[in-house]
């Protein structure tokens, strides 16, 4: 892959809790520099407007990039047109149920502590400031708060997510590698897509919910 100048990235578009953090710390041990996960997440209201100057910007500091706002829906479309001949990662668990678990888990953990949280929990939570998390939650899912945590309605925008950004591709499969980080070969996959020398090393395994 070429430097943080060139033209050629590696783009992780796989919705938060499918092994994004993984990913990262994966990409970063190859030897590529990731983007700045906190700008990203800042720019986001970006992505709501389909305004992606600043997403574009944000992709020309670095190699490789994941999480918010690439882990949103039509930002690897934007990406793509900047960057042609970047490679993407769609990372996925072993179902659609298993990733609506484990994020619940998440939060449940981390917000709720040890109980569902509720909408008020998620405007106090301070993340990048008081109120990020429920404001991400009306920008993927809506202002319901009937629907916080609605199975069927999460589940349902995973899944058309992951077509969305597979159909984007279907004509060039050798630019996206749909992989679950908690296969064996998974880092063999990974290497073998972005040209990375493989030499039996793991994936990393990080930011687990269980």
């Amino acid at each position: 892959m070429t430097g943080p100048a060139g033209g050629r990235k590696v783009v992780c578009v796989g919705r938060n809790k499918t092994g994004t953090t993984s990913i990262e710390a994966a990409l970063r041990s190859l030897g590529l520099r990731l983007g700045l996960q906190a700008r990203g997440e800042t720019i986001r209201a970006d992505w709501a407007s389909r305004d992606f100057a600043r997403v574009v910007a944000l992709c020309r500091t670095a190699d490789a990039f994941q999480d918010v706002p690439c882990s949103y829906p039509e930002t690897c479309r934007a990406v793509d047109a900047a960057f042609p001949g970047s490679k993407f990662i769609l990372t996925v668990r072993d179902s659609a149920q298993r990733w609506f678990d484990s994020l619940v888990r998440f939060h449940t953990r981390i917000v709720g502590k040890r109980r569902l949280p509720t909408a008020d929990d998620l405007r106090a939570f301070d993340y990048r400031y008081p109120g990020y998390l429920w404001d991400g939650f009306v920008l993927q899912h809506g202002d319901d708060e009937r629907r916080l945590y609605d199975r069927d309605l999460y589940i349902s925008h995973y899944l058309e997510h992951n077509r969305s950004v597979t159909e984007h591709f279907h004509d060039r499969p050798d630019d996206l590698l749909v992989l679950n980080v908690a296969h064996p070969d998974a880092m063999q996959r990974l290497c073998d897509v972005i040209g990375a020398p493989y030499a039996g090393q793991a994936m990393p395994h990080l930011n687990r919910s269980a």
